[in-house]
């Protein structure tokens, strides 16, 4: 049980590197889909390696290629291009602080869609959320109206992935889950990718695909075999603080009280939504 909350942990810090190669990324003039192209790209090849060698076979049933169609526009276009485009215009620790509005989408969208009870729990981690959004563009360090709109829209996208996920997961593995996801995404990315990019950015492109991407989704799939998936989500909600702690410490990011406040809403209302 230990090595699954290990596991967990591990999983969470390589999520927390996606924002710092977002930025690093940036700094060689790539534009935002080109990223997520690539991201998606080698990501795939390493999922077909790791799926060949487990021995379990790649593609989802004909049948099922709509609903991968419909997961890899939300999930994968969208999702992706979202969250790093809210790198770009704002900061990497708004960006993680945003993306972890989710769990309020997920709480109406559970409602909705699979008639989840309305707990005062639940209650309480959306109005935690809500008003941690509102801390993080209070005092000196207001964002752009464009930053909160795509940072919120990221969360709900990224909530999005999760209800997929709770259907697509009752049919195949998550590792082929997520091939299927990502192979049906990409090509939602092709009309508004540059291939061109410059031999220096190929190392973080590739890293991006392997540590937030491949190494991260098999770390948590791996961990959810010891460990509960309400513990789990619980464990992996230190992603933010790993996110932060990495973009002070590389690009000498830092929020001011009312942001870091803030942020401690948003994670504190994640936690009461996941408990």
């Amino acid at each position: 049980m230990r090595s699954g909350y290990i596991l967990v942990f591990l999983a969470a810090a390589m999520w927390g590197t996606l924002g710092i190669f977002a930025r690093l990324l940036y700094s060689f003039n790539l534009d935002t889909y080109t990223i997520v192209f690539y991201r998606v790209l080698f990501a795939l090849i390493l999922l077909a390696i790791y799926l060949k060698l487990l021995g379990l076979p790649l593609l989802a049933s004909k049948r099922r290629l709509p609903f991968y169609a419909a997961y890899g526009f939300f999930s994968v276009f969208l999702f992706y291009s979202l969250y790093f485009y809210t790198v770009k215009v704002s900061s990497v620790s708004f960006a993680v602080l945003m993306l972890y509005t989710a769990p309020a989408y997920s709480i109406v969208l559970g409602r909705l869609l699979f008639g989840e009870p309305l707990t005062s729990r639940k209650i309480a981690a959306f109005l935690s959320v809500l008003s941690g959004v509102f801390m993080l563009n209070a005092g000196g360090l207001e964002f752009s109206p464009i930053a909160i709109a795509a940072g919120l829209a990221s969360g709900l996208t990224y909530a999005l992935y999760g209800v997929f996920a709770k259907f697509a997961v009752r049919h195949e593995e998550p590792e082929r889950v997520l091939f299927n996801t990502l192979l049906l995404g990409l090509p939602f990315l092709l009309p508004f990718t540059d291939p061109r990019v410059p031999m220096g950015a190929l190392p973080y492109l590739l890293a991006l695909a392997f540590f937030p991407t491949f190494l991260g989704y098999i770390l948590y799939n791996r961990a959810l075999k010891e460990v509960e998936v309400g513990r789990a989500s619980i464990i992996a909600t230190v992603e933010p603080v790993i996110a932060m702690a990495l973009a002070f410490l590389i690009f000498g990011e830092s929020l001011g009280p009312s942001q870091i406040a803030g942020g401690a809403l948003i994670i504190l209302g994640s936690l009461l939504a996941r408990h």
